[in-house]
């Protein structure tokens, strides 16, 4: 983005979130990118901004609530397809596209996520790409989770497949996992960019990101670059993690194996989503209260619509040690065996 010199010199707030964007913009090799005062409103700020009642959406029945809440603001006509299938994201689109002539003239998307919150799966973006060109759909990319994790630099899961950064119509993030601040940023071309400058409301109608948080994250890209081996340490201690789990007592691991979301679920459900969930939950607490080791239990509000199973979340990162990681994995493995000592 061009800018007048006078705008930098007349704020200096302004002047921190503007060398954000242009360095979130530059690392992942994107003409701009717009920054979010919060990380969970930008992706359902941004899907708003460009899907309207309508116009055709077809995403993941696996998404997390935010981007439902994004679904549900936009409006627009949403069908799902199977968590992270391509037989039935190439089903759906071609039974909206085929003989439907009011469909060729109608604005059309696909949503998914990068690494699924609600699986640890990673959707495959080749894949998605060529299914998109195919139909011609625009692709809505939500990588809270891969970017700063993914390919080999860290820049996501365009990297990671060797996918063309260009061929992602759209691409949001949260921005309080790798960069460990708060926020979130959504980027693309200068079109899109400009667009939710006066159209997004989680921009329009949001305080700014405080300028501490901007220059964190400048600083956590800068340390990303300039220290690569941290994305071998992470995967490292991923890889570590599902070799220590992967005979836990009543659960399996259902996540991918470069996800830092790793995702256990009941082998055997007990065939109610309530009692499977009391089941996790108690695992969670008891890890917690005996071991002292802070694991999630996937808990669903009512306003959920995702129909995953639910499961046991632990999120990975490259500062843990051998040790904890060793320590975890002891302390599920007696729990479960506790606790589902009748469901093995």
């Amino acid at each position: 983005m061009v800018l007048d010199p006078v705008v930098h010199v007349a704020s200096m707030e302004q002047l921190v979130h503007l060398d954000c964007e242009a360095k979130i913009a530059n690392f992942l090799g994107t003409p701009d990118s717009i920054l979010y005062s919060y990380g969970i409103s930008t992706i359902f700020s941004v899907i708003p901004a460009f899907c309207k009642k309508g116009d055709i959406i077809v995403a993941d029945e696996g998404v997390h609530w935010a981007v439902q809440n994004g679904l549900y603001l936009s409006r627009s006509t949403v069908v799902h397809f199977k968590h992270n299938d391509m037989a039935s994201l190439a089903s759906t689109l071609e039974k909206l596209t085929r003989g439907n002539k009011r469909t060729e003239k109608i604005r059309r998307y696909i949503v998914v996520e990068s690494i699924y919150q609600n699986s640890g799966q990673i959707a495959p973006l080749d894949e998605i790409v060529k299914l998109k060109e195919k139909y011609l759909f625009r692709v809505i990319l939500e990588e809270s989770h891969s970017f700063g994790v993914l390919g080999k630099s860290g820049r996501g899961l365009a990297e990671h497949y060797g996918v063309p950064i260009d061929k992602i119509d759209i691409i949001t993030a949260g921005m309080g996992n790798a960069l460990a601040t708060d926020g979130g940023f959504c980027t693309g071309s200068a079109r899109v960019v400009d667009h939710q400058r006066l159209s997004s409301a989680g921009y329009v109608f949001s305080a700014s990101l405080p300028p501490y948080l901007a220059s964190a994250a400048v600083s956590a890209v800068n340390y990303l670059e300039e220290n690569p081996s941290v994305l071998a340490n992470l995967r490292s201690n991923v890889a570590l993690l599902h070799t220590g789990l992967s005979d836990t007592p009543g659960l399996e691991i259902s996540s991918h194996a470069l996800s830092p979301i790793v995702f256990l679920k009941l082998k055997k459900s007990t065939g109610s989503l309530a009692t499977d969930l009391d089941l996790v939950e108690t695992i969670a607490e008891q890890v917690l209260k005996e071991d002292s080791v802070f694991i999630v239990a996937s808990k669903r509000s009512t306003l959920d619509r995702c129909k995953l199973p639910v499961g046991i979340r632990l999120f990975v990162s490259a500062g843990h040690t051998e040790s904890d990681i060793s320590e975890v994995c002891s302390s599920l493995k007696r729990i479960s065996s506790s606790v589902l000592s009748d469901h093995v």
